[in-house]
C-alpha cells in the first residue's frame, strides 16, 4: 500500500463531513495534531441538519445502516458509541407500497421478512428470499474484507483468492437478472435490486456484487439515531474535540499551498494560514481536486455522474397511518424509467418516490402533534436538458399531487413548512453536475478504477467521490482507508 510521503505528524483535515471526521479520528487515536475545517456552522457536510419553525431536518442521507463502522470510529479514541448516540433499529426497515395497492414490509429479521413475503407472494419466493440473503450474506463476507475496507492502488490488488470467490458467487454478473435468479415475483424484485440506484446506476447495468447493499439493508438492519442522522456527525465531532482536534466552523478553504509537490499549509476566506504535513481534503472530490490544488496536481478525468434527485422537506400537521418511517413507492414503470434517468437524461415519466417520516421515531423533530415529511424523487444530473431554475416551482407541485393520489390525503393543504432542493441547488453547493451521489459505480468507476485517494506526496482524500464509494457506510471506511494512508494500514 502506498502511503504519505515524509512526515505526518501534522494533519489539516478540509471538511467536518462523515469521512472527514471518520479520518480525523483515526488520526487523533494514532497520535496526530489534527485541525479541521468546515466551511459550515455547525458539522455534517451533506449530512446536515436545516431547522425552520421549530422543525428539524436531515439536508442528506436519511437511512443508517453498518453502525458498527460509527462505534469503529469513536473507538480509536477510546470512545462508546453508546456514550454519544442513542440508536433504534427500524423495524419495518422499509415499508414497500405497489401500484396495484399491495405492501411488503423489510422486517429487523430475515424471518420475519421471509414471512411477510409468503403472505403476500407464496412460500415458494419466501425461500427465494431466504437463498438470495445467503448469498447476500457471502459476497458481504468476501467484498468487505478485501475490496471495499482496503486500499487498492492498482488494478493488480484485486488479484487475490477472493476475487476469484467474488467471481464464483456471480459478482460480476448484471444485478436485476442475478436477483431474478433467486426471486420471481416482480414486486420483490424490485425491492432488493433498487438499492443500485444508492450506487448511481441501473439493477439492469449494476454488477451483482452491489447486492452487497441489500445486505446492509435487509440482515445488518437500517437504524435511526434520536436527533436524526446529523446526530452522527454532531457525535464525532464531539469526540474529536473532546480528544484535542482543533475545530474551526464557518472557515472556507480557498487555497492548498503546494511547494516542491507538497502541501504545505492550507489557507482561508479569512487570510489564516494553516501549516500542514499532510491535508485530508473531505469535501466533493472533483471540486476540491479544481478549486484547492493547482492545476497541475491530477490531470482532470471524465467521469459518470450518478442521477441527482429532487428532495422536498416539509413540515407538516398531517399524519398518515398506513407509512412507515420510510417508505419506498414504487411506479408502475421499472426499466423505462432506468431510461429516462440516465440514458436520456429527461424527468421520469413515472418515477418511484421515497418518503421518510423521522417523526414517526422521534416527535421531538417537530412541534408538538405535527410531522416532518423527507421526499426524495430521482432526477438526472445536470448534464441533462432540465432547467431546474425554470421547472422548480412546478415539479415541486407535481410532486405534491403524486403524493395525494398515492394516498397521502390533504398533503398540500397541511404544509405548514416546506423547503425543495434541486440539482440547480446541489451544483450551487459546489456537487459536480448538480449530484450528491457523486461518480457512478459503473465498472470503470468501481475498486481500483474509482479515482484514488492519494494526491501528491502529503495530500489524502475522503468522501464519496474516491474509494470505496457513495453511502454512509462506504464514507466512513473512506476516512479510515484516508487514515491509513497516513498511519499505515
Amino acid at each position: 500500500m502506498r502511503t504519505v510521503v515524509g512526515p505526518t505528524g501534522r494533519v489539516v483535515v478540509v471538511g467536518a463531513g462523515l469521512g472527514g471526521l471518520s479520518a480525523a479520528l483515526r488520526l487523533l487515536g494514532a497520535g496526530r495534531e489534527v485541525t479541521i475545517l468546515e466551511r459550515g456552522e455547525a458539522p455534517g457536510g451533506r449530512a446536515g441538519r436545516l431547522e425552520i419553525d421549530g422543525y428539524r431536518f436531515d439536508t442528506g442521507p436519511t437511512v443508517l445502516t453498518m453502525p458498527a463502522l460509527v462505534a469503529d470510529a469513536l473507538g480509536c479514541v477510546g470512545e462508546r458509541l453508546d456514550d454519544w448516540l442513542e440508536l433504534r433499529r427500524l423495524d419495518p426497515a422499509y415499508r414497500a407500497h405497489y401500484p396495484d395497492g399491495s405492501t411488503l414490509d423489510v422486517r429487523a429479521s430475515v424471518e420475519e421478512t421471509a414471512a411477510e413475503i409468503a403472505q403476500l407472494c407464496g412460500p415458494s419466493e419466501a425461500d427465494g428470499f431466504r437463498r438470495f440473503v445467503a448469498f447476500t450474506r457471502r459476497l458481504y463476507d468476501v467484498e468487505m474484507r478485501t475490496f471495499i475496507d482496503r486500499n487498492l492502488d492498482s488494478p493488480l490488488s484485486l488479484l487475490v483468492p477472493d476475487l476469484a470467490r467474488l467471481v464464483a458467487l456471480g459478482g460480476f454478473r448484471r444485478l436485476a437478472p442475478k436477483v431474478a435468479s433467486y426471486l420471481h415475483d416482480p414486486r420483490t424484485r424490485r425491492l432488493f435490486s433498487f438499492q443500485a440506484l444508492y450506487a448511481g446506476v441501473s439493477p439492469f447495468e449494476a454488477l451483482a456484487l452491489y447486492a452487497v447493499i441489500s445486505y446492509m439493508d435487509t440482515v445488518e438492519g437500517v437504524w435511526f439515531p434520536a436527533g436524526g442522522i446529523h446526530a452522527v456527525p454532531e457525535a464525532l465531532a464531539g469526540a474529536a474535540a473532546k480528544h484535542g482536534a482543533d475545530l474551526h466552523f464557518g472557515c472556507a478553504v480557498t487555497q492548498v499551498e503546494v511547494r516542491g509537490g507538497r502541501a504545505v499549509a492550507v489557507h482561508t476566506t479569512d487570510g489564516r494560514r494553516f501549516p500542514a504535513d499532510v491535508v485530508v481534503l473531505a469535501g466533493d472530490r472533483p471540486a476540491a481536486v479544481r478549486d484547492l490544488l493547482p492545476a497541475a496536481a491530477e490531470r482532470p478525468r471524465r467521469l459518470r455522474h450518478s442521477p441527482s434527485c429532487f428532495l422536498l422537506h416539509v413540515g407538516s400537521s398531517a399524519a398518515y397511518s398506513r407509512i412507515a418511517h420510510h417508505n419506498v413507492h414504487f411506479g408502475r414503470a421499472w426499466r423505462s424509467t432506468f431510461d429516462e434517468l440516465i440514458r436520456r437524461r429527461r424527468l421520469p415519466s413515472d418515477p418511484s418516490l421515497l418518503v421518510t417520516n423521522p417523526t414517526r421515531s422521534d416527535p421531538s423533530l417537530a412541534p408538538a402533534g405535527r410531522q416532518a415529511y423527507y421526499v426524495l424523487v430521482p432526477v438526472p444530473h445536470l448534464d441533462g436538458q432540465v432547467d431546474w431554475d425554470v421547472i422548480g416551482p412546478r415539479f415541486r407541485e407535481e410532486v405534491v399531487g403524486r403524493l395525494e393520489a398515492l394516498g397521502y390525503v390533504g398533503f398540500s393543504d397541511a404544509v405548514e413548512v416546506s423547503r425543495a432542493v434541486t440539482p440547480a441547488d446541489w451544483q450551487r453547493q459546489g456537487l459536480a453536475a448538480g449530484s450528491p451521489f457523486g461518480a457512478a459505480h459503473t465498472f470503470r468507476q468501481t475498486g481500483p478504477f474509482r479515482p484514488g485517494n492519494l494526491l501528491l506526496d502529503n495530500v489524502v482524500l475522503a468522501g464519496s467521490g474516491t474509494q470505496p464509494g457513495i453511502g454512509v457506510p462506504m464514507v466512513l471506511v473512506s476516512g479510515r482507508l484516508a487514515a491509513e494512508r497516513i498511519v499505515g494500514g
